[in-house]
C-alpha cells in the first residue's frame, strides 16, 4: 500500500512539473510571438494577389515564423476599420494593420496613444533617404514617424476602354469641358459615359474630391484641411455643380454596385470610362486579363493635370503587441525593395520606395512613378488621408444624400458643418 502511494506522489509531481513546463513554454510562445497577424482589407482583386506575394517574399526569409492572414473584406476598408476599433479599444490589437497614412494614422491611431514610434527602426534600415521626405510627413505627427509605406496610389485617374473610344472616334478628356462632350458622345451611342458603383459612398467622394482639385488647384484644396479655405468659398459650389453634371451620365444602377462591378462595366464596353484609384487597373489588367493601353487607357481626371491625388497604404506598431521583433521583421520585408516590388505590380499601385526597379512594372506604372515625382502631391479625401475620421463620415453621408437629390447649396452647408470636426 506504502508503494502504491509513493508511486502515486511521483506521478502527480511529474505531472506538476510537465504542467509548470507547459505554462513556461505557451508563456515563451505569447512573448516570443512566433505568428505575425496581418490586419488589413485586401481580399479582392489585385489586392489579394499582391499581399499573397508580399507574404510568400516574407516566408522565405523567415520560415519560422507564421503568418495569419486576418483580411476582412469590403472596399475602402469600410468593415475592416470598424472591426479594428472594436479590436484597438478592447487592447487586443493585431500585430500590424493596413492604415491610410495622413489623418487616418494620426488622428485615430497616434493622437489616442495606440502606435509606437519607430524613428529608431527607420535609421536601422537605412529608409530616411529611401522614402520621399513628403511621403515620411504622411506618416508622422510631432516629429515622430509611425508607419511603414508599401505604396502609392493615385486617386485622381480615368480609366476608358479603348475600343469603344477608337469606334466611336473619341479622344481621353482633359478638361470638364471635354469629358461633356464625350459623355454626350457616349451616350448617343447607346454606352453608359461614366460607369459608378457607389454602394460604399467613398466612389462617390472620390469623383467629388477630384472636382474640388481640379477647381481649387492643389494649394487650395490642401487649404480645405487646413481651415485656410471655407467650405462656404464660391469654388466649392461650383465643384459641387460639376459633380453633380457628372451624375447626369451614371449607370442607373450605380447604388447598387461596387468599384469592382462599374470596373467590369468598363471592360465590358458597356461604359466607355470610370474614375477610380489605380487599384482598377490591377484589376483590369490581373483578374480581368485586359492589356494595358491596348484593352484600356488611362487619363488624369479632368484640369488635373501635372496634380497628384495620393493615397499610400501603410502598415506600423501597435502598442500592447507580444511579438514586437517579429512584426519588425514583417515591417523590414513591407518596406524592402523586394518586397515592395513583389506586392505592387500585382496590387496596381506603385513602390512607396525612390528607389524601387521601373522595369517590373508595366507602362501604367512607368508613367505614375514618373508623375509621382514631377506632380503636385495632394492628400485624399476618400481615402481618410486629408481630414478625420470624424469629417469624413459626415462628408461621405452628405455626398451620398447629394447623389439621390442633387442639392448643391445643401452639400455645401453640411461640408461647413462638418468642417468643426477638422
Amino acid at each position: 500500500m506504502k508503494k502504491k502511494l509513493w508511486m502515486f506522489a511521483v506521478l502527480f509531481f511529474v505531472a506538476i512539473v510537465a504542467a509548470a513546463c507547459n505554462s513556461d513554454d505557451a508563456s515563451s510562445d505569447s512573448e516570443g510571438g512566433d505568428k505575425v497577424e496581418i490586419f488589413s482589407w485586401w481580399t479582392g482583386a489585385g489586392e489579394e494577389a499582391g499581399l499573397n506575394a508580399l507574404i510568400e517574399v516574407f516566408k522565405e526569409k523567415h520560415p519560422d515564423i507564421e503568418i495569419e492572414n486576418a483580411a476582412v473584406a469590403g472596399g475602402a476598408g469600410t468593415n475592416a476599420k470598424a472591426v479594428l476599433a472594436s479590436r484597438m479599444q478592447g487592447d487586443d490589437p493585431p500585430s500590424t494593420f493596413q492604415v491610410h497614412g495622413g489623418a487616418e494614422l494620426n488622428e485615430s491611431w497616434v493622437a489616442a496613444d495606440k502606435m509606437e514610434p519607430i524613428n529608431d527602426f527607420y535609421e536601422e534600415q537605412g529608409w530616411m533617404d529611401k522614402f520621399p521626405q513628403d511621403l515620411i510627413d504622411l506618416v508622422s505627427k510631432d516629429g515622430d514617424i509611425y508607419s511603414v509605406p508599401v505604396n502609392i496610389h493615385r486617386g485622381n485617374v480615368i480609366f476608358y476602354n479603348k475600343k469603344v473610344f477608337e469606334e466611336n472616334g473619341l479622344e481621353a478628356p482633359t478638361t470638364y469641358e471635354e469629358f461633356f462632350a464625350v459623355a454626350d458622345s457616349l451616350e448617343a451611342a447607346g454606352i453608359t459615359p461614366l460607369a459608378l458603383g457607389d454602394k460604399e459612398p467613398w466612389t462617390a467622394t472620390q469623383i467629388f474630391e477630384n472636382a474640388l482639385l481640379a477647381v481649387l488647384g492643389p494649394d487650395d484644396y490642401r487649404g480645405l484641411w487646413t481651415g485656410d479655405v471655407a467650405f462656404d468659398d464660391p469654388r466649392v459650389k461650383e465643384a459641387a455643380e460639376i459633380f453633380g453634371q457628372m451624375l447626369d451620365y451614371v449607370n442607373e444602377d450605380h447604388a447598387s454596385r461596387n468599384w469592382q462591378d462599374a470596373t467590369q462595366l468598363v471592360a465590358n464596353g458597356e461604359a466607355g470610362m470610370t474614375i477610380m484609384g489605380d487599384w482598377a487597373k490591377g484589376y483590369l489588367a490581373h483578374d480581368l486579363g485586359l492589356e494595358t493601353n491596348v484593352d484600356f487607357g488611362y487619363i488624369e481626371t479632368p484640369d488635373t493635370d501635372g496634380e497628384f491625388m495620393v493615397i499610400t497604404d501603410t502598415f506600423g506598431l501597435p502598442k500592447g503587441i507580444d511579438n514586437v521583433e517579429d512584426t519588425k521583421k514583417f515591417l523590414a520585408v513591407l518596406g524592402s525593395v523586394e518586397g515592395q516590388d513583389a506586392f505592387n505590380p500585382l496590387k496596381g499601385s506603385i513602390p512607396a520606395r525612390v528607389d524601387a526597379d521601373p522595369e517590373k512594372y508595366d507602362q501604367y506604372g512607368k508613367d505614375t512613378m514618373e508623375d509621382f515625382k514631377n506632380s503636385a502631391l495632394t492628400p485624399s479625401l476618400a481615402h481618410g488621408s486629408a481630414a478625420s475620421e470624424g469629417f469624413l463620415t459626415k462628408a461621405n453621408q452628405a455626398v451620398n444624400i447629394f447623389v439621390t437629390q442633387r442639392d448643391v447649396d445643401q452639400l455645401v452647408q453640411a461640408l461647413m458643418d462638418a468642417s468643426s470636426d477638422l
